[in-house]
């Protein structure tokens, strides 16, 4: 069971962050936000009107005098249910064959692998072009009950071109990886990876302890746990490795290549633990070594926004003024008190001045990116390693947030992407308590789309 029941985002929407004055959103933020809704609408109803087309006589049966008789549909509420399911499928798809291709590409050259690479990068834009008429669908776009039929044969239609898309390539991939005819090959592949993961493994335990220490046990949340379940994923591979070196020995290759494939779908899961610390690392160490430049930053926009409301004291800037200020001046006493979060500094310092910016500071939005792809990456790194009980409401939170990230995005664009992704994380996480708190089996990897996913389990 997960949780699949969430509302359009807006930027004062995510978790509480320490500091009373920095709860509060400017409205002018919030308008900001939600003006690119109003263009997306018919971009949504066109896309998902080609597909209705195509699957129109389908719906309809022609009486022998040529009259056409529509067929009915199913329920809205029940295509909707059906629409969740299959962006899930569809998303983990297009993981899976993401983690197989890695294998191959350490094997085979550039050249071979490509044809496969372009495959998986059309479904991964067929699947990405669903997950946006998805969102805004969820933020009520369009509002009528036949255009949000229309939108969901849309994405229904997106999601099974992504997996015919992979599932065409995926017969040619069989043989790019050539398991039957040279499984001790791709063994001897994932054997490298895995010890260079167990190496990286304890260096990341070290690595936690030491983030711990150096901003204080909030700073590293979203991190807690994964060494434990990166060395918990290679014990499993470890085990499996074991069986499908046992196996290639006996001459069993199907017993080698199913054990294997097992053994690299957990190590490209302890891959993203260990990956997911080491980033944070790098990422919090950015963050520290900006707050002072982005409080300068903070105080030149404020300076230019009493400059401007210089003419007509006592209005709504500076209420905006002084709620700037009041941020600014915790999160200085927060820096000089001891250990804190330079990432959560940071998103109070960008989200407390944005309201009375003009761009005068471009630290600012260096700060802002920083933040949203830090909030964006441990979103998809959480998603990645426990999809088996995440919903399409989180999935579809993130798909939003990489394409703000992905767009040349200017600072409201950025915490808006921030704000998602810090959405689908929570989502993500209570789908998992949902699910019962456990740590997924790792799958298989597995290039392919629905027709083919399944051939070697």
């Amino acid at each position: 069971m997960t949780s699949e029941v969430d509302g359009p985002v807006a930027v004062g929407s995510e978790r509480p962050v320490a500091g009373g004055s920095a709860q509060e959103e400017p409205e002018s933020a919030a308008g900001d936000l939600v003006l690119p809704l109003v263009a997306a609408a018919a971009a949504v109803a066109v896309a998902g009107y080609a597909y209705v087309r195509r699957t129109r006589r389908a719906r309809t049966r022609t009486t022998p005098g040529g009259e056409a008789v529509p067929v009915a549909g199913p329920p809205l509420g029940e295509l909707d249910e059906q629409v969740r399911g299959l962006l899930v499928d569809a998303d983990d798809w297009v993981r899976t064959s993401r983690e197989e291709l890695s294998f191959a590409e350490a094997r085979a050259s550039a050249e071979a692998v490509e044809p496969y690479a372009r495959a998986l990068r059309d479904a991964e834009a067929e699947l990405a072009s669903a997950f946006r008429m998805r969102q805004r669908y969820d933020d009520g776009v369009p509002d009528d009950d036949t255009g949000r039929q229309h939108v969901l044969a849309g994405i229904v239609g997106r999601c099974e071109e992504a997996g015919r898309l992979l599932d065409a390539e995926a017969a040619g991939f069989d043989q790019l990886r050539g398991l039957e005819g040279n499984v001790g090959g791709a063994l001897e592949v994932a054997e490298v990876r895995f010890r260079e993961l167990a190496a990286r493994a304890g260096g990341a335990d070290a690595t936690l302890v030491e983030l711990r220490r150096r901003y204080g046990p909030a700073a590293a949340s979203d991190v807690s746990g994964y060494v434990e379940q990166a060395k918990d994923r290679l014990v499993f591979a470890t085990t499996r490795l074991n069986e499908a070196r046992q196996g290639a020995d006996l001459g069993e290759t199907e017993r080698a290549i199913r054990n294997l494939r097992a053994a690299e779908g957990a190590i490209a899961q302890a891959a993203v633990f260990v990956d997911s610390v080491e980033r944070l690392a790098g990422e919090l160490a950015s963050a520290a070594g900006l707050v002072a430049a982005a409080l300068t930053g903070g105080e030149a926009e404020i300076a230019g926004a009493r400059e401007r409301a210089a003419g007509s004291p006592g209005g709504q800037s500076d209420v905006r003024i002084s709620h700037a200020d009041s941020v600014l001046a915790d999160v200085r006493e927060e820096v000089t008190g001891g250990p804190y979060d330079p990432m959560e500094a940071l998103r109070r310092i960008v989200r407390g001045v944005v309201a009375v910016a003009d761009g005068r500071a471009g630290v600012l939005s260096a700060a802002a990116s920083l933040i949203a792809r830090s909030s964006t990456g441990a979103a998809a790194d959480h998603i990645t390693t426990h999809r088996g009980a995440v919903g399409s409401t989180s999935r579809t939170r993130l798909a939003e947030a990489q394409r703000l990230l992905a767009s040349a995005p200017g600072l409201t664009d950025l915490l808006t992407a921030d704000v998602l992704a810090r959405r689908a994380r929570d989502l993500a996480e209570q789908d998992v308590r949902l699910h019962g708190g456990g740590v997924d089996r790792p799958a298989p990897v597995s290039f392919g789309g629905p027709r083919t996913r399944g051939r070697r389990e």
